[in-house]
């Protein structure tokens, strides 16, 4: 019997959350200033604490929806701010709050959770498997060129941080989602403006207009770097494009920014084709990949039969979920869907593992390689890589 209780924060109650969660991360407090945009960030009935009286832990949620392969979109949770007081931790108030948080959501019907894990080694008992990577890279902007046959067409207009928070969210919505992306809600968008006016420069944004209209953004910052403050770095936290011409539109304005001399493009997709976009491609002077998205299945019927499957022999597979039992059992899955099924099992794995092959990030066989995937019949992964593999690499792109 646990000695804290678990239940949903009052919305007098979420700077309390927020402080202790920023403490957390070794944060300082959000100020009156801060607070007054940071605190549109949590959705109403979003939050939930642990209290033994007071506060000592949190996490919150924003309901939202997930693009998997196929294009259809699944209700998601994304999990955020989660956080145990310092002198509290690893009593069993960490598992309490994602395990209230977890029954919450499937009695909510939500197919998927979604969250961005401060530490990797958190998560997966959970059963968040990473599910998407990306990379970030640095361009030398004061020798990078666009290659004279890079796609044109379009305008370019710039805009201020105020008008940028009116404007984004619609270019956003028009732009088509690959595996991974996420419908972004108002908080998330509350959630970013509060973000950039924490910053010592103020945010510009950019927006590609092509012949159908609004078809890419870009959000950036210029600052001197701390240890050589006479360089310039010039910060792209956000960058989508729908079209080549609007990839290429963004970046030719991105690299005639004056008085820059590099540009940090954070947090990209993996096939991003930045290279072949420029005349030499060792212009790109870094380039590192980290981990993005770590996703939960919590129902697992729903999410596997609502994506696409490619061509490839049948594979019936057994899941174990600890946490969420309901999803425990039998699937078959064919390129037609998947369903529950009886009848021996090709290969068993648990939820966790699941959710790092349901997108696509991740093979089967390579899973299977280094034991996370039990295997039963030989030729089984190589179907389960037909069959959970993507045209595009799964990416997500937001950042909460």
């Amino acid at each position: 019997m646990s000695d804290f209780e678990i239940r949903t924060l009052r919305t007098d109650e979420h700077r309390a959350a927020s402080d202790l969660f920023r403490d957390t991360v070794h944060f300082h407090p959000a100020t009156d200033a801060e607070w007054e945009h940071s605190g549109r960030a949590f959705q109403p009935g979003g939050a939930i604490g642990a209290f033994d009286p007071e506060l000592i832990g949190t996490a919150r949620f924003f309901d939202a929806e997930l693009t998997v392969p196929g294009g259809a979109r699944v209700p998601m949770a994304g999990v955020t701010g989660v956080g145990v007081r310092a002198d509290r931790t690893r009593r069993g108030v960490l598992r309490a709050l994602m395990t209230a948080q977890l029954e919450d959501f499937s009695t909510r019907g939500v197919v998927c959770a979604n969250l961005l894990a401060s530490e990797a080694g958190i998560y997966g008992r959970f059963g968040y498997g990473l599910a998407t990577r990306n990379r970030t890279y640095r361009v030398d902007r004061t020798r990078a060129r666009l290659r004279p046959d890079a796609p044109t067409g379009g305008e370019i207009e710039l805009l201020d941080a105020d008008r940028a928070w009116e404007v984004l969210p619609g270019v956003y919505d028009r732009i088509g989602r690959r595996p991974g992306m996420m419908s972004r809600p108002e908080v998330v968008w509350r959630l970013y403006e509060a973000q950039s006016r924490r910053r010592s420069q103020p945010m510009k944004a950019v927006v590609h207009h092509g012949p159908d209209g609004p078809d890419g953004f870009a959000t950036y910052f210029v600052e001197g770097l701390e240890a050589y403050p006479w360089t310039k770095e010039l910060e792209v936290p956000d960058l989508f494009a729908a079209t080549p011409a609007a990839f290429a539109g963004l970046w030719r304005f991105l690299l005639g920014v004056d008085l820059v001399d590099r540009i940090v493009a954070e947090e990209r997709p993996l096939d991003e084709p930045i290279e072949l976009l420029l005349e030499d491609h060792r212009r790109l002077i870094e380039n590192r990949i980290g981990d993005e998205h770590w996703i939960r299945l919590v129902d697992v019927p729903k999410a596997l039969a609502a994506r696409e499957y490619g061509p490839g022999e049948p594979v019936v597979v057994e899941v174990a979920d600890v946490m969420l039992p309901g999803n425990s059992g039998t699937y078959r899955i064919t390129p037609d869907g998947a369903e529950r099924a009886d009848g021996p099992a090709a290969l068993r794995l648990d939820v966790t593992t699941l959710a790092m092959l349901y997108l696509g990030t991740w093979k089967a066989s390579a899973l299977a390689g280094v034991g996370r995937i039990e295997v039963r019949d030989a030729a089984a992964p190589a179907a389960a890589d037909a069959l959970f593999g993507t045209r595009s690499v799964p990416w997500c792109g937001s950042h909460f």
